[in-house]
């Protein structure tokens, strides 16, 4: 199976964000309608709870409505309150050597993930990151020196709720560092139980344990994986080795030898690498933040993509996923 990344900049909501929608709409109509529509709120109930929890962001919902064209179904799905549940796997560790690090595998579906990669200045802040949920965000990084990255906490709760890229966007759009994030995550309501990982720029960090039906916990620790302390979920946790990979990062953290560069080639290989595509958590990419000169590095096995907050390029390439043989890079599209 293949994927189009994609290298996306537009400072505010508008024709390429329009175009983006337009491309990803169906698959998430479908999905948003999967359980049927009695099943999501209303565009009203959704309306309310962003007044409610994040009365920044209503411009910038506004705008992205309009933009997907005003319907009552597209405003729906955008609020993202309490969206469909869906699960991924991914693991990310804080890394202070020279500088402060934030270093993560993206595991999902490649034929469900976006693979755009957006720098934008919705609300004064630049931000670049991965984009989900048509205006949601897995990681990235702002012009403050703040990254942020999610992965799934491993528990099958599901309550009300915003969907968690959304919180992550919200914690790069309105945060400058740890403190701030972490007063946003606390308060912050997540339909589902994920783990978000926050280091800044001074190499302050923290990992928040979200989850619809407990308060959400804030813990100085530098990984996170697919549990949030004890194991909850011992299927997926078994299928996803979440306790292997958290240990296998925690040993990297102790080795006295471990280098940068060793470190972030232990995302390309197992443990922590995984084809499990069919099953919805194969590596899709690794990312590498560093929040204080506002640069990231995309890798796949044999291809890197480097980034900047103050000189980002547009592109496209192409990704081809195996679950059985390397994954080998396709080629640029142009």
């Amino acid at each position: 199976m293949e994927l189009t990344f994609q290298a996306v900049a537009e400072q505010r909501i508008g024709s390429e964000w329009s175009r983006l929608f337009r491309s990803f709409w169906p698959a998430y109509r479908r999905w948003f309608l999967g359980e049927g529509i009695d099943r999501r709120p209303t565009y009203a109930a959704g309306l309310r709870q962003l007044r409610e929890h994040m009365p920044e962001l209503i411009p910038t919902y506004e705008a992205a409505c309009e933009a997907a064209g005003g319907g009552d179904l597209e405003a729906r799905c955008l609020a993202l309150w309490s969206p469909p549940a869906y699960v991924t796997g991914c693991s990310q560790v804080v890394w202070l050597d020279d500088e402060p690090m934030l270093i993560r595998n993206y595991d999902y579906a490649p034929g469900a993930c976006e693979g755009v990669l957006l720098d934008s200045c919705w609300n004064g802040r630049q931000v670049m990151a991965a984009t989900d949920c048509l205006w949601g965000a897995l990681d990235g990084v702002n012009e403050d020196g703040l990254a942020a990255s999610l992965t799934f906490g491993g528990r099958q709760v599901v309550g009300e709720g915003f969907g968690i890229p959304l919180i992550v966007r919200y914690v790069l759009e309105f945060c400058a560092d740890v403190p701030e994030a972490c007063a946003a995550l606390q308060r912050l309501p997540s339909h589902m139980a994920y783990n978000v990982t926050v280091v800044d720029r001074a190499g302050r960090f923290a990992t928040a344990y979200l989850a619809p039906d407990r308060e959400t916990v804030i813990r100085q620790v530098p990984v996170a994986a697919n549990h949030q302390g004890r194991i909850d979920w011992h299927n997926f946790a078994r299928a996803t080795a979440t306790l292997e990979r958290e240990r296998f990062l925690y040993f990297r953290l102790q080795d006295s030898s471990m280098t940068t560069e060793r470190l972030i080639d232990h995302f390309l290989k197992p443990p922590l690498y995984t084809r499990a595509y069919a099953n919805g958590f194969g590596t899709i990419y690794t990312a590498v933040y560093r929040p204080a000169s506002g640069e990231a590095t995309f890798i796949w096995p044999g291809k890197r993509v480097e980034q900047s907050l103050h000189a980002f390029r547009t592109g496209q390439h192409r990704q081809r996923f195996d679950a059985d043989t390397d994954t080998t890079v396709a080629g640029p599209v142009h």
